[in-house]
């Protein structure tokens, strides 16, 4: 019998929250069963699959808002759209997110392990590309800095996307443990990290 909507969220949750805390790699099918207050060890399994299917349901899961709030920032684009502007299309959604997320959240210690480990990378990359809004964002940034060598270029969109899922990850499992953050909400966590993006890519090349 296929499972109900509920059911499939109540392990999709326990999911997502064992991987953030405790790593993809750490945590079995029948722990997250367990944790889900599934009696039966194979509910994972059966409803999702290999742990690799149940990752990208777990990417999708938010590709939808993600998605929405890409191409809401990507349309307010002026007509002669600095760096800054890209940049900020592509932040503003992740932390305007996981605002709207409410707290505690898990999304941006997941999606972190998911940027460092090669066979599980492709996953979001995939969803990237498939993405008009990002990839406007991320042509438009390309047109700001064509006159970076192209290797600098590509060494430098690695460095964004990870210091923007890093930092992310960061902020969020402080806020879960209750400990201090330099920016009081999101939206200020944004504005600091877009200045320091920007700042990455005008960085002088040596």
């Amino acid at each position: 019998m296929p499972a109900t909507g509920s059911t499939r969220e109540v392990i999709l949750g326990a999911a997502e929250r064992l991987y953030a805390e405790h790593g993809v790699y750490n945590v079995s099918n029948r722990q997250i069963s367990e944790a889900a207050g599934q009696g039966n060890n194979a509910a994972v399994h059966y409803h999702f699959g290999t742990k690799h299917d149940l990752i990208t349901t777990l990417v999708d899961r938010h590709q939808s808002a993600l998605g929405r709030r890409r191409a809401e920032y990507v349309a307010q684009v002026g007509d002669e759209p600095e760096l800054r502007d890209w940049v900020a299309c592509i932040v503003l959604p992740i932390t305007d997110h996981l605002a709207a997320l409410g707290r505690p959240t898990w999304f941006a210690r997941f999606n972190a392990q998911l940027v460092t480990e090669p066979t599980l990378q492709p996953i979001l990359d995939d969803r990237f590309r498939a993405d008009p809004a990002m990839a406007t964002a991320l042509q438009g940034l390309q047109q700001c800095v064509a006159d970076l060598p192209a290797q600098v270029r590509a060494e430098r969109a690695d460095i964004t996307k990870h210091l923007m899922m890093h930092m992310a990850a960061d902020r969020e499992r402080a806020l879960a443990a209750d400990m201090p953050t330099p920016r009081d909400t999101w939206r200020d966590a944004a504005t600091g990290l877009i200045d320091a993006i920007v700042g990455l890519w005008q960085a002088p090349v040596s």
